[in-house]
Formats: C-alpha cells, sequence, structure tokens
C-alpha cells in the first residue's frame, strides 16, 4: 500500500469525532493503479480520493489496495481485507476476472463487494448464493449493446465485424452484442485478442477481408487504441465503435487522431454539460463533474471515476438503513445488513444512472444509465449534440 494511501486512511480516522452512536466504518478498495488495467485504476482511485470521510452520517475509513491488475494478487487482497482489516464492505475489483476470482471470499467471509467491473456474470447468475454478495456499478454489456445496436442501425449498417479481448470481458460482449444485433445485422467477422498484445495485424486483416460496414473493438482502456489503429493503417474507412470501457484519458492519448470519431456506448456522468436539461441524471452527474474537475481539471472526467464516486454514494444510502437495524460495524450482523440495504436501494441517482437494485438485480440501472458517445476533437462528447452541430 503506497504511502498515500497509509496517509489518507489516517486522515480519515482522524478528521472526526472520537466519541460517535456506531463503530467506525471500514470499507476496503481493490483497483489496479498498476499494470494493464493501471489507466483505469488511477481514474479510479483519483475518484475515491474525493470520498467524504462519513457514510451514513458515521465516521469511515477506507483501506486501498493496489491489484497491479494480477487475479492472484487481487484475491490475496480481499482476504487481507475482510481477515485482518475486518472491512464492512469492498469496493472493487476494477477487472471482471478479479471480481469473478474474489467470489469465494465473499461468499466464505459474508462480506458484500460493489465491484467496478463491467461483466454481467459478476452478478448473474443470482441463484449462485456466491453471488448473493455481489453488486457492482458499470453498466451491463447487454444494456451498452443494445443502445450500440440502436445506433447501427440507425446509420444503416448491415454487416459488422467484432474484434474483441480473449478473455472474460470480450466473451461477454461478444453475447451480448450478438445477442443484440439479431437478425438485423450480419455479423461477418470475429477475432480475438490479448490485452498484452503487440500486434493485431493477422486479425485485423480478416476483419477488413469480411468488408464490414462498421467494426466493433470490445476491448478497454489503452489496449483498445491498438485494433483501431491497425484498422487505420490497414485502409479501413468504416464505421468503428468501442465499447464504454475505453472511457480513460489514456486512450485519448495513445488513439490520437486514429480514434476521431470513435463511437461508444457511455454512461450520461461523461458527457454530463452535453445533456439536455430534461435527462434525468444531468443534476447529479454535473454536480459530481464540477467537483472532480475543481481537483483534476478541465475535461479529465470519465466513465470510471463516475462508477467509483457511485459506489460511495450507494454505500452512504445503504449504510444509513443498515445501521438502522441496530447491527453494529464490524460485526457479521451489520455486512448482513448492509448486503440487505444494498439489496433495496430505490431510485437513487448517482452520475452515471438511476439505481433501482433487487434480489433479481444486483446491479439496477435501466435506459437512463446510456447515452451515445464520440470522440471529437480529443474529447468524450455527446453524440448527439455533435451530430446536430
Amino acid at each position: 500500500m503506497s504511502r498515500f494511501f497509509v496517509r489518507y486512511a489516517c486522515a480519515l480516522a482522524l478528521a472526526v469525532p472520537a466519541l460517535s452512536v456506531h463503530a467506525e466504518i471500514v470499507i476496503g478498495v481493490d483497483v489496479s493503479t498498476t499494470g494493464p488495467a493501471a489507466a483505469i485504476g488511477i481514474q479510479t482511485n483519483n475518484a475515491i480520493r474525493l470520498w467524504p470521510n462519513t457514510l451514513g452520517g458515521e465516521p469511515a475509513r477506507y483501506v486501498v489496495l493496489d491489484d497491479g491488475t494480477d487475479v492472484s494478487r487481487a484475491v490475496k487482497n480481499l482476504r487481507k481485507l475482510t481477515s485482518e482489516d475486518k472491512v464492512d464492505a469492498i469496493v472493487g475489483p476494477n477487472t471482471t476476472a478479479a471480481a469473478l476470482a474474489g467470489l469465494d471470499v465473499l461468499a466464505e467471509t459474508g462480506t458484500p463487494m460493489i465491484a467496478l467491473a463491467a461483466s454481467s456474470v459478476i452478478v448473474e447468475p443470482l441463484s449462485d448464493p456466491k453471488r448473493a454478495w455481489a453488486f457492482k456499478m458499470p453498466q451491463n454489456d447487454s444494456l451498452m449493446a443494445t443502445v450500440l445496436v440502436e445506433d447501427m442501425k440507425k446509420k444503416g449498417f448491415k454487416n459488422v465485424a467484432f474484434i474483441g479481448f480473449a478473455d472474460s470481458y470480450g466473451d461477454s460482449w461478444w453475447k451480448e452484442f450478438s445477442a443484440a444485433a439479431g437478425n438485423d445485422i450480419k455479423i461477418v467477422a470475429q477475432e480475438r485478442f490479448q490485452r498484452t498484445d503487440a500486434s493485431v495485424v493477422g486479425q485485423v486483416l480478416k476483419v477488413i477481408a469480411a468488408k464490414p460496414d462498421a467494426v466493433l473493438v470490445a476491448g478497454a482502456g489503452t489496449p483498445s487504441a491498438l485494433p483501431q489503429k491497425t484498422l487505420l493503417e490497414r485502409g479501413y474507412t468504416g464505421a468503428i465503435y468501442q465499447t464504454h470501457g475505453i472511457g480513460t484519458l489514456e486512450f485519448l492519448q495513445v488513439g490520437g487522431r486514429d480514434v476521431e470519431g470513435t463511437l461508444f456506448p457511455t454512461g450520461p456522468g461523461v458527457v454530463a454539460r452535453e445533456l439536455p436539461d430534461s435527462n434525468p441524471v444531468k443534476k447529479v452527474a454535473v454536480e459530481f463533474a464540477d467537483k472532480y474537475e475543481r481537483q483534476y481539471g478541465a475535461n479529465t472526467l470519465t466513465q470510471f471515476a463516475g462508477d467509483a464516486y457511485g459506489a460511495w454514494m450507494l454505500l452512504d444510502s445503504a449504510v444509513a438503513r443498515a445501521l438502522k437495524t441496530g447491527a453494529k460495524p464490524g460485526t457479521p450482523e451489520f455486512r448482513i445488513a448492509l448486503r440487505d440495504a444494498l439489496e433495496n436501494t430505490r431510485d437513487l441517482i448517482v452520475p452515471n444512472g438511476v439505481l433501482n437494485i433487487s434480489k433479481d438485480n444486483h446491479q439496477g440501472f435501466d435506459e437512463r444509465a446510456r447515452v451515445m458517445g464520440v470522440v471529437r476533437n480529443g474529447k468524450f462528447s455527446y453524440a448527439d449534440a455533435a451530430e446536430k452541430k
């Protein structure tokens, strides 16, 4: 754990009165601030630094660990947080593989987790007892895939190629995108690549040979730029779509001019100020955007930062309700009460949507949690606004 995190946790502990009706609430956080997913983890961590030092009106302490984008290390972190730090809940991990690997820890210790990774397999099927403790902030891939397919159909694209990560993220997107495409869009090629690949020329040549009207790159963070840059280098001139996983500033930096015009589904928080006033999320999203950019600068807000701050808002609401049961933080009874409170969250507006969580849905977003974005002038922009200009 870095010196910053040690000082950060201590500062939070000292910033609140020593006497309180309830014991201190302890939240463990596992993020990937180093390794292949570091761009995502850094944006997540930026938002965590903005978390208030209370939850439900009571003092809170946050123990933040880096898993280095390593699944085994993430599991070790979760075991440390639950056994040594006795956390009341966990936020993260922010990769699907790590979140899935941590499900056993949740079940063994009875600890609720709010994952910051996207795949729906983290919380489905809920008939699995281990997933009873798992919740997640990012929109399910199915929700984002449908708005993406709607945009493709609106633009008249009939033949689309797919190139995605060769892991659980790519698998989830392939499943959801192919289902959403149905009979309206023909998927003419499916290729995969590793997050650490230095070249995807072979896959891209096969994609181009299929003559698609558009290509969907199903990746996350900076590795997603490689297929797009390679497509352009090899002469592809059609439309290129990405997933909401690209929402990092590093993707824009690495992609440069090659990612201009990229279309992607995104949470409304990413393009908050460009949303119409009628959007139900706009007020909360703009408030967070203002808070975040005061600290980190203009045009620095990302999907991942919004998800991380949304996790605090969700915990704040759930902790307040769990405390009313009389259970004390630091006990198994409080973890159960907190899990139940999370599962009964209603109409909570967070930067990326409106949460209605239930025993049948541990994600909780609906269509209000998605809009189409476009990369315009090196920034993430609201696609509808850009098209009207």
